[in-house]
């Protein structure tokens, strides 16, 4: 599907404004999501700021904070200060530190893949103590089952959610809000609102830094070991796209992985298998200790493919794996070594939202495409 972009009458901060307030407008409870990364301090601003001029109620607002548990100390922090902001100005916020399930990319060789957060039955290895005031349960939660984005949309029904996605953290994300839009569709079917959605990454760093915003530090220890800036990205631990900065984290907090190992044995392969496939790093220590010799990815991924109860014996695998044989029939006759080494590798390292089967999907085609229509040019040329 093609994107077009549209140049806008106003900035994105107004924009962003202009949405929250009609949100608030509707007279129904509003409830938004907030994880105390740089997106969710972005929405979150924009909304302090409405409060405070007096053009949106606080008294409609519930903020809620899933706290998974295997988060970074600041962060709580962080967190812990915005609480005490939005409750100073009569919002609510809900603190929640239940057990959800989510997914725990260092349990792939065991057949539970999943991480529960706050596991009743492991309480002295809990990463952190929750705090006091934390809400431990819910009548709508099924405990252990529902994943926090199945449980908390049907805890807020009744109103109307607010989250800082944004098109810019993926072509995935682009795709989905554009085609929503096509649909004439202004809402998600959760009844959520992204108020940021057309936010680029330099747009929140520039609102952080001119509303004078305190980040985490642990934005800045991820730029000083060199994450580049589109991947300044702060999550639970054991994701696929925060667990291989954990090994980079050990010089600022000397005793995180001796607490991480202690909840999830299995994180001890990060710093074992930092610079392989498993997290899909292309450093020169991986060139150097696997050797510069190319692959036959296409070979390698047939030989996968074809034992697939073998090589994927969990339930959640074989979903993953089974779309990434029917990709990789439907595209064998445009696709390189390249491409399939791409493919190879989000199959071995996981990919459980399959974020990197929907970029290499819309770079192969889109790929396809342009040629054609070059073909097709040159063509009617002759």
């Amino acid at each position: 599907m093609a994107i077009k972009r549209c140049a806008a009458g106003i900035d994105v901060v107004a924009a962003a404004e202009q949405r929250v307030k009609n949100v608030f407008n509707n007279g129904l409870p509003v409830y938004m999501s907030f994880s105390g990364g740089k997106d969710s301090l972005a929405l979150a601003q924009v909304v302090m700021t409405l409060i405070q001029r007096g053009e949106i109620r606080a008294e409609q607002l519930t903020v809620h904070f899933i706290d998974e548990e295997a988060i970074f100390d600041c962060i709580e922090q962080t967190v812990k200060t915005w609480r005490r902001n939005f409750i100073a100005v009569g919002a609510k916020f809900e603190w929640y530190c239940v057990e959800v399930k989510h997914f725990c990319c260092f349990n792939e060789l065991t057949e539970d893949e999943s991480f529960i957060c706050w596991d009743s039955t492991c309480q002295d290895v809990w990463i952190r103590e929750p705090p006091p005031f934390a809400i431990r349960t819910h009548k709508m939660l099924r405990p252990r089952k529902d994943a926090y984005q199945d449980w908390l949309p049907r805890v807020c029904m009744d109103g109307i959610t607010l989250v800082g996605i944004r098109a810019a953290e993926s072509i995935q994300r682009l795709k989905n809000l554009a085609t929503m839009t096509m649909a004439g569709k202004k809402i998600t079917n959760k009844r959520q609102i992204f108020p940021i959605y057309d936010w680029t990454n330099n747009d929140v760093w520039k609102y952080l830094k001119d509303q004078k915003i305190e980040i985490p530090i642990i934005y800045l220890y991820l730029w000083q070991t060199g994450t580049v800036r589109n991947q300044l990205r702060v999550s639970q631990f054991f994701s696929v796209d925060s667990a291989k900065s954990l090994v980079q984290m050990n010089e600022y907090y000397p005793d995180l992985m001796e607490r991480i190992i202690k909840r999830v044995p299995n994180a001890y392969l990060a710093a074992l298998y930092w610079d392989s496939e498993m997290f899909g790093r292309r450093t020169r220590k991986r060139r150097e200790v696997e050797g510069e010799v190319e692959k036959d990815y296409k070979a390698i991924l047939i030989k996968i493919f074809s034992d697939m109860k073998g090589n994927f014996p969990t339930k959640h695998k074989m979903h993953i794996a089974t779309r990434y044989r029917n990709f990789f029939m439907q595209i064998s006759a445009i696709a390189d070594n390249r491409d399939y080494r791409e493919l190879y590798e989000g199959l071995i390292r996981g990919d459980p939202k399959l974020r990197a089967y929907r970029a290499l999907y819309n770079r192969i085609y889109g790929r396809y495409i342009i040629k054609a229509k070059k073909e097709l040019r040159r063509e009617v040329v002759k």
